[in-house]
């Protein structure tokens, strides 16, 4: 049956007033259609994996332009079957992806080597050099710390480096022409100056100098792509981008597209948390806490990135190379698991079913410990991943909490950083939580409360995630010359938004600190489980 509101919908897609966000996240490219208030009105999907070959974390290109291809398809098909008309063209659109990461190009345009994802962490000599050197944080998987490495173990290919971009601006470059980056996303790439919102310049000499010692001709500011604060007109769809999201033409060109971000970035937007003292949680294939900072910190830490929202204010990140990927793959072999016993479960029917039993739990997990290093970590010093489930002869070995036991192992190396930020007098009113964990309500976002001692929100949002991030940023096109991000956040899209809000339960703090001491004097096992093998 056809409502009013049906009828509204397609209007709204037919005359192209409804606006597209895709993000290519670590295991899924998403897309997700929204109407002029920001309200979801169709998404697509595609699931996609990373590939570790020759030593590294890699995605095949091909793979993005057939995944891209096949979400958009399923976002149309989507569309057809709930409001029966087609999208031939959008108010705008917007690119998001996962940050940091090294593609490279020649002068040709030609991809030098395989994309090196944010996941590797072969680049330790290069990001300490630059953080000796600049005195700012660089971490491992930022790209300047992998075109630096590069120099250093004398790769062929980098003398040849004429262009430099993410995940992100290499999709928006294709369907755009134009070689530009979020401010976001491009503070995962170099260091930004928070005045001029552009690269910090006396930062780029001082590299540029380190390069040419190497004898490198390759200027920093030659080969990173310009960068765009939010709000600014990023370039239009061509005809070959056009064909590259929608091979069958039905797709119109010279769309106008917001600057491309990164997940971080489109995760702020999504959580309403752009402002100082706001800061949101990002739980995927790896995990990641922002916070919007009122002042600089005091002294450079390890374990602390500072990047920028996508409006180009200071935010510290803490970014854990590991998230929800292990949780997930204990989630399969139980569902295999049903399967066997002839009660087949889909995905998220076993993931609600695990997460309810952890409430069952004891506080602490009764004594296991979980380690989700299917990667380093280098919050921890753990230069690779090895997964374990570790117990004592005298630990309580039941469902519930072997599954606390993995969430609260997800949440530990995040747990970590945030202590630092801590100490460093960063006030927090509150962290609003997204990803596809906080599907269960009232389980992982009780625990993570626990884990960081702050109280946690969620919102309507929280499973779309950067999809629906991104194409809120392609809506705020234009905008910027009237109100900033936050308040267009605030008044034209949160405005009366439901938030659940957690508080961090005592019993809950007291059995997960129990269970942190274990976490790291336990490091030493994934240390020897390292060198074992």
């Amino acid at each position: 049956m056809t409502t009013k509101l049906d009828e509204q919908v397609r209007g709204t897609i037919a005359a192209g007033r409804a606006t597209l966000g895709i993000e290519l996240g670590s295991t899924r490219i998403k897309a997700c259609l929204i109407s002029p208030d920001a309200t979801v009105l169709a998404t697509g999907s595609h699931a996609w994996e990373n590939q570790f070959i020759g030593g590294r974390w890699t995605y095949a290109l091909d793979d993005v332009w057939v995944g891209l291809a096949a979400c958009v398809a399923g976002l149309f098909a989507d569309v057809e079957r709930r409001y029966g008309v087609r999208p031939t063209t959008f108010e705008a659109l917007g690119v998001s992806a996962m940050m940091h990461g090294y593609l490279a190009f020649d002068a040709g345009d030609e991809l030098l080597v395989p994309f090196r994802t944010w996941r590797n962490t072969t680049t330790e000599r290069a990001a300490h050099e630059l953080s000796e050197r600049l005195g700012f944080n660089v971490p491992l998987r930022w790209s300047i710390a992998h075109l630096y490495q590069a120099a250093l173990d004398d790769e062929p290919h980098v003398h040849r480096v004429r262009h430099l971009t993410t995940l992100a601006g290499y999709v928006h470059w294709r369907l755009t022409g134009r070689k530009v980056l979020g401010v976001g996303d491009a503070s995962g790439m170099f260091p930004i100056d928070p005045t001029t919102h552009t690269y910090d310049a006396d930062m780029v000499a001082i590299v540029d100098a380190l390069l040419a010692e190497r004898q490198l001709e390759i200027r920093v500011s030659d080969v990173l792509p310009e960068v765009l604060v939010a709000g600014r007109e990023a370039g239009r769809l061509t005809m070959e981008g056009a064909r590259l999201l929608d091979p069958t033409g039905t797709l119109r060109s010279d769309i106008p597209l917001c600057p491309p971000e990164g997940d971080a970035g489109t995760g702020m937007v999504a959580t309403n948390a752009v402002m100082p003292r706001t800061g949101n949680v990002s739980v995927g294939t790896s995990i990641f806490a922002m916070v919007v900072l009122e002042r600089g910190l005091s002294s450079v830490h390890r374990e602390i990135d500072v990047v920028t929202t996508p409006a180009g204010d200071p935010v510290a990140m803490v970014h854990c190379n590991n998230g929800a990927s292990e949780l997930g793959a204990w989630a399969t072999l139980f569902g295999r698991f049903a399967d066997v016993l002839g009660h087949p479960t889909d995905g998220d029917q076993v993931f609600t079913a695990l997460l309810g039993e952890a409430l069952n739990a004891d506080a602490d997990a009764g004594g296991l410990l979980a380690y989700n290093t299917l990667s380093g970590e280098p919050v921890t010093g753990l230069v690779e991943g090895r997964p374990l489930v570790v117990r004592a002869p005298d630990s309580r070995l039941t469902l519930a909490n072997f599954v606390r036991a993995q969430i609260y192992g997800a949440f530990s190396a995040l747990s970590l950083g945030m202590r630092v930020l801590d100490k460093e007098g960063a006030e927090i009113d509150e962290l609003v939580a997204h990803g596809g964990i906080f599907r269960t309500r009232g389980v992982a976002q009780r625990f993570l409360a626990a884990a960081l001692g702050v109280p946690v929100a969620l919102g309507g949002t929280a499973g779309e995630g950067g999809a629906w991030g991104i194409a809120v940023l392609a809506s705020f096109l234009g905008a910027v010359e009237e109100r900033d991000l936050a308040t267009y956040l605030a008044e034209h899209v949160f405005a009366g938004a439901a938030i659940e809000v957690i508080e961090p339960d005592a019993h809950d703090v007291a059995g997960f600190g129990a269970y942190l001491e274990r976490y790291v004097a336990g490091l030493a096992i994934e240390r020897a489980a390292i060198d074992a093998t």
